[in-house]
């Protein structure tokens, strides 16, 4: 029964459009779906959270109910559903309403079983995942959640349990010059020509420490802008540097780093999403291995809410292929929609079995 039920709501759930910040009508389906179930649910904003036992020994299961904007020229309508080759076709299919289907089946597969465990399981579907603005559903509602001992982030991984997570550290940098009429070049200071000595100094930049799942820090020029006429020696140019950041490097490491190798200056954009790992001995990582004995644990290069939990050992697992979020083809086979909740509910059995 669970294997039907998962592909029945995830099929409605995709029929659901839940752009980030458009969740309620997504959230309130949740919400009446569990308690079709027996399972009361709590709401707070456009997130939902039930659970299963008690106790101080809480896992949690997260994932995100939003999706981004549609693509153009989807094989399929974005919001219909298809169930094609084998697939379900749509926004959101993938990232992330397959783990939010898995996850959800899988609690309440458990639950009619009678299966009690130890402590206590919490699945938590939330808000504006996608944006990385300043409202974040997991961020806002884990105030109103027991203290968490343990976690699985629901996001595509093709069910491999992912235990390392890389940053995002944003540089903006500025090359002060002085104005001059490009005739007489000489006497003012060329701002694209330091901005220009630097971006070659940011590509050269190497790292010593590496993480074993991550590697090292990489350092990539994404934006430049500058000068003011054609005829003008420009006094101002500015270029942006996203940084990779892994769990070897603090922030301010890397920060120090760069202002020691660039001659002009330095600010920081952004520096919230930080790297996360949890050390493959921690007893959630040792759940997943045993539920998946042949998934290889491995490093992500991109970001999730897994930051808001940082301070607990987590994994990062899901189902679907990362590498189909946010395309026109995004779509996840039926059978690992499936396989999904027998993963979930063997990872909480064998994480309050340990």
């Amino acid at each position: 029964m669970p294997h039907e039920e998962v592909i029945a709501l995830l099929k409605s759930l995709v029929r659901i459009p839940s752009l980030s910040g458009e969740e309620q009508n997504i959230a309130g389906f949740v919400e009446r779906y569990v308690a079709q179930r027996g399972i009361e649910a709590g709401r707070m904003d456009n997130n939902v959270f039930f659970g299963l036992g008690d106790g101080e020994d809480v896992l949690l299961l997260n994932t995100h109910l939003d999706t981004v904007p549609p693509s153009e020229r989807h094989p399929h309508g974005a919001f219909d559903a298809c169930e094609a080759d084998g697939c379900v076709y749509g926004r959101g299919s993938v990232d992330a309403k397959a783990s939010v289907a898995a996850m959800t089946t899988a609690l309440l597969s458990l639950a009619a079983e009678g299966f009690r465990p130890s402590g206590r399981v919490i699945v938590a579907l939330t808000a504006c995942e996608e944006t990385g603005g300043e409202y974040n559903g997991l961020q806002a509602l884990r105030p109103h959640l027991p203290p968490i001992t343990a976690a699985l982030v629901g996001e595509p991984t093709d069910l491999a349990p992912c235990i390392a997570q890389k940053g995002l550290l944003v540089l903006r940098v500025e090359a002060q010059g002085a104005t001059a009429h490009a005739a007489r070049a000489h006497l003012g200071k060329n701002a694209i020509e330091i901005a220009a000595r630097d971006i070659r100094r940011a590509a050269e930049m190497t790292f010593e420490r590496e993480d074993p799942f991550l590697g090292r820090p990489t350092v990539t020029v994404t934006t430049v802008t500058g000068g003011s006429a054609r005829n003008v020696v420009p006094e101002h140019c500015a270029f942006t540097l996203d940084i990779r950041s892994t769990p070897a490097w603090t922030h301010r490491e890397l920060i120090d780093r760069v202002r020691d190798t660039l001659e002009s200056e330095v600010l920081v954009h952004s520096e919230r999403i930080a790297p996360v790992a949890t050390d493959p001995s921690e007893r959630i990582a040792q759940a997943c291995f045993r539920a998946l004995p042949d998934a290889k644990p491995f490093g992500s290069p991109t970001a999730s809410d897994w930051i808001f939990l940082a301070d607990v050992p987590t994994v990062k697992i899901g189902p679907g292929s990362s590498a189909l979020s946010h395309t026109p083809e995004e779509r996840i086979p039926v059978a690992e929609a499936r396989r999904a909740v027998d993963a979930y509910r063997s990872i909480i059995k064998a994480y309050f079995e340990s």
